[in-house]
């Protein structure tokens, strides 16, 4: 069997995010945030599309969100590209969830949680060897958490993973793996497939059970990102020799000139730092 690549966006959300996905993402959830206890029991997958609801205010694309039985929203994002400032749109997206929620004369009292679940695949936290990272609200130096502590980050970081299939124990583990290897392999391993949940997402990442038009879809999604990768190593590496004797900016102006070819002007600005209106300025003058 051949499967399709969870770290697409399209993927994910076709494993996760779906009808029939409801008991797959509470697996999943529990694995991710809670070490694999069963503490989600249920919850509501809902639309992951949040509109601008003030002028100006940007759009968020999240791969999959839920409610939980308490109200507690969780959003999650699955992250190929290690682009600028995304560590801030990681925060950006968990208070706009956040402040949201209330109707307009609402009380504070209805807010619920927030938990903000990033699998990336690609080093967020180098210093740290941690698989899983969750940041909360604490005090500075006695670390006493704050009373209301209603924002929750969890990253995972797919490259510190490094278990081979013989060597998965925890629900943890399995998740990780399927998410890590599951367009490498074609078979599910043993040491996963007595898991239902795992089971029937291996059983929907099937490539053979795809439309033509998803399939179409699916590799063009796939190809957009391994050309974007490809796009910002060559400039990055093209721009950096052009920027040696140059500061910061300059250097971040040559990456972007490289990049003028390849990317869009949003992502062009999200890898060099430069704002969107700097890289428009550029391409009208590039030759």
């Amino acid at each position: 069997m051949i499967f399709i690549n969870p770290k697409t966006d399209f993927a994910f959300k076709k494993i996760f995010g779906s009808s029939e996905s409801r008991d797959i993402l509470i697996s999943f959830l529990n694995a991710m945030i809670y070490n694999g206890e069963r503490t989600i029991e249920y919850l509501e997958i809902i639309n992951p599309n949040l509109p601008p609801q003030l002028e100006g205010l940007k759009d968020t694309y999240l791969d999959v969100q839920a409610k939980l039985a308490d109200g507690t929203l969780v959003i999650i994002e699955m992250q190929v590209l290690n682009v600028q400032s995304f560590g801030k749109r990681v925060l950006y997206n968990a208070t706009k969830t956040y402040a949201f929620q209330l109707p307009k004369g609402g009380g504070y009292r209805m807010l619920k949680p927030v938990i903000a679940l990033t699998i990336t695949d690609f080093e967020m936290f180098p210093n740290s060897t941690d698989l899983i990272s969750r940041f909360v609200f604490k005090e500075f130096k006695s670390n006493l958490i704050y009373p209301e502590n209603e924002l929750d980050l969890v990253f995972v970081e797919l490259p510190k993973f490094h278990k081979e299939s013989s060597q998965l124990s925890t629900l943890t583990d399995k998740w990780i793996y399927f998410m890590k290897y599951a367009r490498t392999i074609t078979e599910v391993p043993e040491t996963m497939d007595n898991i239902p949940e795992i089971h029937q997402a291996f059983e929907i990442a099937n490539q053979a059970k795809l439309s033509p038009e998803e399939l179409t879809e699916l590799e063009r999604r796939e190809q957009y990102i391994y050309d974007q990768q490809g796009a910002i190593i060559k400039a990055k590496e093209e721009g950096i020799e052009e920027g040696k004797e140059a500061g910061m900016r300059q250097k971040a102006i040559a990456i972007a000139q490289q990049l003028l070819s390849r990317l869009d002007d949003e992502t062009i600005s999200q890898t060099t730092g430069l704002s969107v209106e700097e890289v428009r300025k550029l391409r009208a003058i590039s030759p």
